[in-house]
């Protein structure tokens, strides 16, 4: 049986797909509150309408976009900018320590050679982060990351 690939949104406007044995997998999944935002962890998530996905034998395959998507004053789709910014976000969370409340600290200690040169990332309050900026040290504000997994 396959799988059907079912396009979704949360109460904050994130779209996503989500894919279910069917329909009504999908229903008892949303009822035990199982299906939940990947961008935000909102468990208030609902169908929107979708393209029919067509198989059409002998149909020619769709004509590729020359240079990177949005290129050539092309706008990103919604779901394109939400892809992206999942990907930086992973990138983000793999690559760099998580030092939570400690951040100004652990910020200024690498700066001042007191500790070992590394990425961090954590929290702040926008005054340490422009304190931080005027000592010369390099930050950068992003959204909350989740403690889960993205999917």
């Amino acid at each position: 049986m396959g799988m059907k690939v079912l396009d979704l949104t949360c109460e904050h406007a994130h779209r996503f797909e989500g894919w279910f044995q069917s329909a009504e997998d999908f229903e008892s999944q949303l009822e035990r509150h199982l299906v939940e935002c990947p961008i935000c962890g909102s468990k208030t998530v609902h169908r929107v309408p979708s393209a029919p996905r067509l198989n059409l034998s002998g149909a020619s395959a769709p004509a590729q976009r020359d240079g990177a998507p949005g290129a050539g004053g092309q706008p990103l789709n919604a779901g394109e900018l939400q892809a992206r910014w999942l990907q930086m976000m992973r990138q983000v969370i793999e690559h760099t320590e998580d030092v939570g409340e400690q951040f100004v600290e652990e910020a200024r200690r690498i700066h001042y050679d007191e500790a070992p040169a590394r990425s961090i990332r954590g929290v702040t309050t926008p005054d340490d982060a422009r304190a931080l900026l005027d000592e010369g040290i390099d930050v950068m504000p992003l959204p909350a990351l989740l403690k889960e997994p993205l999917q």
